[in-house]
């Protein structure tokens, strides 16, 4: 069994099992974390109000198979919305710390252009992977940039889309 302690931001948050909970973390020292936090979800629950969406927290994690929350101390609060922490988690690979990404989600405003170009996609002056026009939106599964007329096309829910050079 390993512990680890880490500044994180807490990403989403999924209710498992009865009364416990799977959080998502984007932390300074190891990237993106999923964990589970067992009896989270229990009105008694001493972690609960430490580990919302948009908290910035020092989290104490082991490793027994399975990575689990042991402890939680709110910090403060990061000034991005739920919906654009859950992309965010999707986004991100598990395990890869980025320092850069980190002072970035510190420091408001929020920005999904410069969000990318942190993480290697540059928005500014980006083309559609299907037509070669400018780029509109960021889609997630893929990875590429698509314009407003092909996004149209997809007729695909925009749940996994960022909107970029507005």
């Amino acid at each position: 069994m390993e512990e680890y302690v880490a500044d994180a931001i807490v990403l989403s948050k999924e209710p498992s099992g009865e009364g416990d909970g799977r959080y998502v973390f984007f932390t300074k020292q190891f990237g993106k974390i999923s964990a589970k936090a067992k009896s989270s979800r229990h009105i008694a629950s001493k972690l609960a109000g430490h580990l919302e969406p948009g908290t910035a927290a020092k989290v104490r994690f082991i490793d027994k198979g399975s990575v689990q929350i042991v402890d939680a101390l709110k910090s403060s609060r990061v000034d991005i919305s739920p919906g654009n922490l859950r992309l965010l988690g999707d986004l991100l690979p598990d395990m890869q710390a980025d320092a850069d990404l980190w002072l970035r989600l510190e420091r408001p405003p929020f920005s999904w252009n410069a969000v990318l170009r942190t993480l290697g996609w540059d928005p500014q002056g980006a083309l559609c992977a299907l037509c070669r026009r400018k780029a509109a939106w960021f889609f997630i599964p893929r990875q590429e940039f698509l314009c407003d007329s092909c996004v149209s096309k997809t007729g695909k829910n925009r749940v996994s889309y960022i909107r970029v050079n507005p």
